[in-house]
């Protein structure tokens, strides 16, 4: 797998390859399964899974979250190769699960493959990159309190999968709709939490 992924449905298919017969995929396969060097992958790839049905499981949302404020950290500091630590690298997820979650969204990810391509795409270089790897930081951090709810964490998991899309694709229409996504899911988690209290 030398080329880089250039869609979600790239994405998928590399995904449903690393599964293949196994009982679980490490986050550290599904890193090494994407290369290194594109970045939207690795903002897209937690979201995907936090918005298909592996999110429903408790705790789930939350680890994916830290695993985008990783991702996104290093992306906002410009580092050209995503690295994993250990500990989380070789933690995983049920290849099952994996493949399920997969088959959900492939009929979302040929659609959306179909609607975005490169439109305005200087508003995907530098610094809206680092800007909006810092937005998917906020909306990261917003995750574990709305676990609480049952899918209250896909509103900022479906904006942070909006921004790896536009970086994966080059489309800065899809960065200005992306931001405007975040905007909603920060006013939706603030009320979401504010309820609760």
């Amino acid at each position: 797998m030398s080329n880089e992924p250039k869609s979600i449905g790239d994405i998928l298919d590399r995904l449903e390859e690393t599964a293949g017969g196994a009982s679980k995929v490490s986050f550290g396969q599904i890193v090494e399964s994407l290369g290194h060097r594109s970045q939207g992958p690795f903002l897209i790839v937690p979201a995907l899974l936090e918005i298909s049905p592996i999110g429903s499981i408790p705790g789930v949302p939350t680890v994916l979250a830290a695993i985008v404020i990783l991702f996104a950290a290093q992306i906002m500091f410009g580092r050209k190769h995503v690295w994993l630590p250990q500990f989380v690298a070789s933690r995983g997820l049920s290849a099952e699960k994996i493949r399920k979650g997969v088959e959900k969204l492939r009929p979302i990810a040929e659609r959306v493959d179909r609607w975005f391509h490169g439109r305005v795409a200087w508003l995907t270089g530098k610094p809206f990159v680092s800007i909006a790897a810092a937005a998917c930081i906020l909306l990261a951090l917003s995750v574990p309190p709305l676990e609480i709810l049952p899918f209250a964490s896909t509103a900022p998991m479906a904006a942070i999968a909006a921004f790896g899309l536009a970086l994966l694709v080059r489309d800065g229409v899809l960065m200005i709709a992306a931001g405007l996504l975040a905007a909603l899911a920060v006013a939706f988690s603030l009320g979401i939490v504010s309820w609760t209290l």
